[in-house]
């Protein structure tokens, strides 16, 4: 089996798989809210993990805010960030339109509670213009939310100019960095964000816990009560996957320089071979900058979810866009906002490479492809004759 989804979900590392069957075999079963030993200990294991996480990021442990997913992190830095300053002359909130779905519901939650949302749209490339982001920002603008990397097209959004922009003008910053993790020189001093969300899935960690930075000073409402996580989520800790994330994070951070040179190379040889191998074939957001690992491939005149099976049936893995919207008929959100019809959408696919990634998967991918695509262009002209 092929695994090219990493974006979707990333192999567990295995020094962090060996650390949690250490941590639940013989870790101890105390709550970290206890005060007795057990209680303490695991108090002192959670402590340890939110500094290995705050040294990764460049920030305090004090900032971070273990959470359940990235989805939740960035739901409760924007609900939460959003809710705990109700001034009625500050209702604007400035995003993109090539959001993860988790920042959009989120905001789409937060316009029926009386918010201003004005979703930018990018340019053909999929990268969201700095200009037209601070041309956005009025007095009115409570919060602005950019992803540093877009989930579809790994396109790199200007994160660290929007931030400075806004800590000037007194706005508050979010960034979704779920993707940047891993693949980007990932630091609050590249980005100086004020609320930055993190999955540990994406780099090796396990699927059901994130992380969500909060810098000092910033007031946030828990949407989740209780006085665990400095009051900003009720609820018991689960302290081996704090640990596992702030492992893999830590590994993360430490590969991400030779990871991403490799993986890049591969990523792009695999570009080339496609263009040069098979007529009409667009990358999509390939005129702008974009994290090493990731392809969207638009093959025109083809049918995407019949090539997706296809390669699935040959031991395959790609995707048709984010895994939180798997399952549905609608095109690609991001696709469209970038000019696309929905017809180029459903013709694109997402390969995301990983440290697995070998030049022989290049070889079979490329070579699967070259089969595949005329028999999904065929098969979508016949549905339209």
């Amino acid at each position: 089996m092929i695994s090219w989804d990493y974006n979707a979900a990333a192999p567990l590392r295995p020094e962090v798989a060996q650390a949690l069957a250490r941590a639940f075999l013989e870790g101890g079963f105390g709550n970290p809210s206890s005060v007795h030993q057990a209680g303490r200990e695991a108090r002192g294991r959670l402590d340890a993990a939110r500094a290995q996480v705050a040294r990764a990021l460049g920030c305090a442990p004090k900032e971070v805010c273990f959470t359940g997913s990235g989805s939740e992190a960035d739901a409760l830095a924007l609900k939460g960030a959003f809710l705990a300053r109700p001034t009625p002359e500050r209702r604007r909130v400035v995003t993109s339109a090539i959001e993860h779905p988790a920042v959009l519901a989120a905001l789409a939650q937060l316009e029926k509670q009386g918010a201003e949302v004005v979703r930018l749209k990018p340019d053909a490339d999929g990268q969201v213009r700095t200009e037209e982001v601070l041309a956005a920002l009025t007095p009115a603008t409570a919060l602005c939310s950019l992803m540093w990397a877009n989930n579809e097209t790994g396109v790199v959004q200007p994160a660290a100019a929007v931030a400075r922009a806004c800590r000037q003008r007194g706005i508050l910053f979010h960034t979704d960095a779920v993707q940047a993790a891993g693949k980007l020189p990932l630091s609050l001093r590249e980005v100086d964000a004020d609320l930055l969300a993190l999955s540990a899935h994406k780099f090796g960690g396990p699927a059901g816990v994130g992380v969500l930075v909060v810098r000092k000073g910033v007031d946030v409402q828990a949407l989740t009560p209780g006085h665990q996580e400095a009051g900003l989520r009720g609820g018991t800790q689960n302290v081996p996957y704090a640990e596992a994330l702030a492992l893999a994070l830590e590994r993360a951070q430490a590969e991400q320089e030779a990871t991403s040179a490799r993986v890049g190379a591969l990523r792009d040889a695999f570009e080339r071979e496609v263009l040069a191998g098979i007529p009409d074939v667009t990358v999509n957001g390939g005129g702008a900058p974009r994290v090493p690992n990731t392809s969207n491939l638009l093959f025109h005149g083809a049918d995407g979810e019949a090539l997706l099976i296809a390669l699935d049936l040959e031991g395959i893995r790609a995707s048709s866009g984010a895994a939180c919207a798997s399952g549905t008929l609608t095109p690609s959100h991001v696709l469209t906002a970038m000019g696309l019809t929905p017809a180029q959408a459903h013709g694109s696919l997402r390969f995301s490479l990983g440290p697995g990634t070998t030049e022989a998967e290049v070889e079979r991918v490329v070579a699967a492809l070259r089969t595949h695509v005329p028999r999904a262009r065929a098969l979508a002209a016949q549905e339209l004759a």
